[in-house]
């Protein structure tokens, strides 16, 4: 699929096609429509060609396939998002060892570390940072 185009470029069937229940696309938790939301603008920015992107799809779904007891709990969009990572370990957008590092530290970070302030002021100890 050409950089830029979004239009019919989900699997509406098939391998790589998403979960979908009368048409509409089912995600299971927020991570995952920001998942498909990710590697839908990274193909529009022309950082990501889908083709590519679509056989690591493929092939990380026949992996977990072929890797997982039938009954295990299925995840489509973690296929989705290892397929992603590969995909731009590959094209050298992010490395798979920068990826891991940067995990590592979001995992690392304490829960309610990223609430609003709307109705107090404190400080935290990374009051400044990006993350």
């Amino acid at each position: 699929m050409a950089p830029g185009t979004l239009a019919a470029v989900l699997d509406v069937d098939g391998p790589a096609a998403p979960p979908r229940s009368n048409g509409e696309l089912v995600f299971s938790a927020p991570w995952e429509s920001r998942a498909l939301g990710l590697a839908l603008a990274l193909n529009a920015g022309g950082k990501l060609e889908w083709e590519q992107f679509r056989q690591e799809l493929i092939r990380a779904i026949s992996e977990w396939e072929r890797e997982h007891p039938p009954g295990e709990e299925w995840s489509y969009y973690r296929c989705w998002l290892a397929a992603l990572e590969r995909t731009l370990d590959q094209v050298g957008l992010v490395p798979t060892d920068q990826l891991l590092e940067r995990t590592a530290a979001f995992a690392a970070r304490p829960h309610g570390h990223d609430h609003r302030h709307y109705d107090h002021e404190h400080h935290h100890d990374n009051e400044g940072h990006a993350c």
